[in-house]
């Protein structure tokens, strides 16, 4: 996996990723930026959270759920020395489908931050995570 970042002018950068895709990141005006793209450590916080979507919907379509939707919502919470590592994070999962087996989402859940999801790998080594969920009949 490769990635490449580009210093734009300020404190704003465009980040590539080696499959072509491209997002800007900017410091807060405070810190020089524009406020023109995401912060780096928000982008961390994304990562993790698109990681384990990835692994929550494909394990409920195996188990054959009828997921329909599914919204994360992340707090992170960081150190306050630097380096200002996550030291916590929430995540909420609202999934939405019909029918859906209550085990088989806290199933899919556990699978994700326990085995599957790499970013929550990389996170656990500073921070406390705590995962709850909510299902939405549709």
């Amino acid at each position: 996996m490769k990635a490449r970042v580009q210093w734009l002018d300020g404190r704003a950068f465009v980040g590539e990723s080696g499959s072509g895709h491209a997002v800007v990141m900017d410091g807060a005006p405070d810190a020089g930026g524009r406020n023109i793209g995401v912060r780096p450590m928000e982008m961390l916080l994304l990562g993790l959270g698109g990681c384990t979507a990835f692994d929550i919907v494909m394990i409920l379509e195996r188990m054959r759920e009828q997921v329909t939707g599914l919204d994360i919502a992340l707090e992170g919470e960081r150190a306050t020395e630097d380096p200002k590592v996550f030291t916590h994070v929430k995540m909420i999962y609202k999934v939405k489908g019909r029918g859906l087996k209550p085990a088989n989402v806290e199933r899919a859940v556990s699978l994700s931050a326990e085995k599957y999801c790499s970013a929550s790998a990389m996170f656990e080594k500073t921070a406390k995570i705590e995962h709850s969920f909510e299902i939405i009949e549709e």
